[in-house]
């Protein structure tokens, strides 16, 4: 059951900044009756929930080991404490379709998605699902689609994450031997794969212009990764693929802006001072006003530390730079329900320590997700 609640006494992040202003929740939304039942947040900011719109972090609960889980539904019940701890109340989580084998391999994501599907009942938390498709599995396309299918999957990005450089020059690629041995496949068997998705490249422009043709017609969001080039980010944009994850370059993430595409960036990337690769820095293009969200990538930490690291070093103001955590992937996924702390919206709220920034307390749709410390104080006091 959601809450009925009257926040008060603490600073609220609406639109236009931070206000010190009663929030009423009901029947699992924002409400502009008040509510009878009090709580005192003196001391307390109250931010809409975070909204992650692409994050793999999950899959330590689901595999901290080889074998070592074999109920993918427990896994998501703990990946959800972790989210709801980060004051995430929409996680997107990013699962692979890959020729890579192993918990990036198609028999794996549909484990996840069987377990997800059985224990979703049971969540608090809006988990999601993407499918990240690796654009070389030409023999996959058929099975993927079904798949999508089948699950409901409403957020498709494509990859492709072949060492083409080393296939193409013969060589064998750095570390094939130990992930191959890692997912029980031969490494010859496994390079030889490799090579014959190398050798089809130049099928793959013809086959994925029905494929992004047909997930359009049915309503799937679609995006690209690591864009390095305009002309990418235009093929992309022809075909519809209208998001933008984590653009490498400048080029790419103007180009991205230029159609009206979205761009979505990594968090870490902001924590870290620039990316850990040598890609564009998420700071500079926050800058320039070419980032539309943020995402936890790998580390849910990373999206409120991301986000408080732009306003205080004066990127934007803090409206700005929280809407990249919560109204900015909310809008790129079509999520229009749960952008602001408004009457009418979602009750996706997430509470902080004002003078520490901790995460004492998150709210989805009206219920409580995580509770600690004093906050926890005052509401069960």
């Amino acid at each position: 059951m959601s809450l009925s609640l009257r926040l008060t006494g603490a600073e609220v992040l609406l639109p236009d900044g931070l206000a010190r202003t009663d929030l009423n929740l009901a029947c699992g939304h924002i409400t502009d009756t008040a509510q009878p039942r009090e709580v005192d947040l003196t001391g307390f900011l109250v931010l809409p929930g975070m909204v992650d719109a692409h994050g793999d972090g999950f899959e330590k609960h689901l595999a901290p080991r080889r074998g070592a889980m074999k109920n993918m539904g427990q896994g998501l019940i703990a990946a959800e404490a972790e989210l709801a701890a980060n004051g995430i109340t929409t996680a997107v989580l990013a699962q692979f379709y890959s020729w890579e084998g192993g918990m990036r391999g198609p028999d794996f994501a549909e484990r996840v998605f069987t377990g997800l599907q059985e224990v979703r009942p049971r969540l608090d938390t809006d988990l999601r699902v993407q499918l990240r498709f690796e654009t070389p599995m030409l023999d996959d396309y058929d099975a993927m689609q079904d798949m999508v299918r089948r699950f409901e999957i409403p957020y498709v990005v494509f990859n492709d994450h072949l060492p083409h450089d080393a296939l193409e020059k013969g060589k064998r690629p750095p570390r094939l031997t130990g992930q191959a041995l890692r997912i029980g496949r031969n490494p010859e068997k496994h390079l030889e794969y490799m090579q014959e998705l190398h050798a089809r490249m130049g099928e793959v422009p013809a086959a994925l212009a029905p494929l992004t043709r047909s997930l359009a017609a049915e309503g799937i969001c679609m995006g690209s990764h690591d864009d390095r080039t305009s002309a990418q980010r235009a093929d992309w944009h022809a075909m519809g693929v209208r998001i933008a994850e984590f653009p490498e370059t400048q080029e790419a993430a103007e180009a991205a802006k230029a159609t009206g595409d979205g761009v979505i960036l990594g968090a870490p990337n902001v924590v870290r001072g620039g990316s850990h690769n040598g890609n564009v820095s998420a700071i500079d293009l926050a800058a320039m006003g070419l980032c539309d969200a943020l995402a936890s990538d790998y580390h849910y930490p990373s999206l409120r530390r991301a986000a408080f690291l732009l306003a205080d070093g004066g990127v934007t103001d803090l409206a700005g730079a929280w809407s990249l955590v919560s109204a900015g992937p909310a809008r790129l996924l079509g999520l229009t329900d749960r952008d602001t702390l408004t009457p009418g919206q979602r009750a996706d709220l997430v509470i902080l320590d004002a003078t520490t920034r901790d995460i004492c307390a998150t709210i989805s749709g009206g219920r409580v997700t995580h509770l600690r410390g004093a906050a926890a104080a005052r509401f069960l006091g």
